[in-house]
């Protein structure tokens, strides 16, 4: 009744919004089924093929890399955590370039995504109950492919990159262990305090890797901490960074896309939580509180000096994966991260 009682002019804006709103609902139900999919069945490469699929379908371009390829780049942190797994790790880049006409310059954004397609704790074993909804742990991978085939149907006028870091946290006789010092791809060195803060240190060698891309914006989704949960509850998505007017510049485009989100401040003071006496960083700070953000910190010790003002943070633990259904979510993966990334490359275009 709306759309036949509307101006012409008003129905193209309510066709085009139902356009966006069934390609973000497809790409979102596809992620969330990649994010629910079986550890035994969603390996590493499973991703990296399904990246793949969806990257010849929407036609972008998609790199995968092996171990030799992260060997060559140095990617030492990358390589520690995925040691212990008969499932190799890979780094995965995709590429969306639209055409413009000559002399028109678009807005560049890289993200990141952590995809830890299973994560048992390493060497520092999760207890069994939090162990069983840890094939999540590859949302912020699996959000950064559906954001990538979004943007493409839509159309943005963007260049969107996708860099996703992809291994298996496991045990073994070769893993990786609490008192190693690994080297990073940007040569800083950290102290393994403990192998399940694991994540941040794919991220670290891939936030160095997307660093080199000079992007105007790069955003990193990950499933980081349990103490962003304790922060703003199950379904908020933390946002953190060290330029505050983009952090209000994402949260708005979160809160026009309906995702919830909270602002939590870096304080410099959370810097020497992560000082180590052996190395340049410890993977885990000294003290549990504010470790979320402190979590945060950390990565941004492996962006680019650069890219300091042009980086954000989302810590998607909490909204990812919850076992029981909320809002518009049901049981499971919700593909946290999609709408309100989308919407700020949106906003970046206008």
């Amino acid at each position: 009744e709306i759309y036949l009682s509307s101006t012409k002019l008003e129905q193209k804006i309510l066709a085009q919004i139902i356009k966006e709103s069934q390609i973000l609902s497809e790409s979102i139900n596809q992620v969330r089924e990649l994010i629910n999919t079986p550890p035994m069945i969603a390996t590493p490469k499973y991703v990296a093929d399904f990246a793949q699929r969806i990257a010849k379908e929407c036609g972008i371009e998609c790199k995968v890399y092996d171990e030799k390829f992260l060997e060559k780049e140095k990617m030492g942190a990358f390589l520690a955590v995925a040691k212990a797994s008969a499932n190799k790790p890979y780094l995965v880049h995709l590429s969306y370039k639209p055409k413009v006409a000559k002399g028109k310059n678009l807005p560049k954004i890289v993200l990141v995504g952590k995809g830890l397609t299973y994560d048992s704790g390493g060497l520092s074993l999760k207890p069994g109950d939090y162990m069983t909804t840890m094939k999540s742990d590859k949302s912020g991978a699996c959000a950064v492919i559906g954001i990538l085939e979004s943007v493409a149907k839509l159309g943005v006028q963007a260049e969107v990159h996708g860099i996703l870091g992809l291994a298996e946290n496991m045990i073994g006789g070769n893993a990786y262990k609490p008192d190693d010092i690994l080297i990073a791809r940007n040569q800083k060195s950290i102290e393994v305090r403990n192998t399940d803060a694991e994540g941040r240190l794919v991220l670290a060698d891939c936030l160095s890797f997307a660093s080199d891309l000079k992007p105007d914006f790069l955003i990193d989704l990950a499933t980081l901490t349990g103490a962003c949960v304790v922060a703003l509850g199950d379904y908020s998505t933390g946002i953190m960074g060290y330029n505050q007017k983009l952090k209000e510049s994402f949260a708005k485009a979160a809160f026009e896309a309906g995702e919830l989100s909270g602002i939590l401040p870096f304080n410099p003071y959370l810097r020497k939580l992560f000082n180590s006496e052996v190395a340049d960083l410890c993977n885990i700070p000294s003290s549990r509180y504010g470790s979320a953000i402190s979590a945060g910190m950390f990565l941004g010790e492996f962006v680019a000096e650069s890219l300091m003002q042009k980086w954000l943070h989302l810590d998607i633990a909490g909204p990812a994966y919850v076992e029981k259904a909320w809002g518009v979510n049901p049981f499971g993966a919700s593909g946290a991260g999609i709408r309100a990334v989308v919407q700020f490359i949106l906003n970046q275009t206008k």
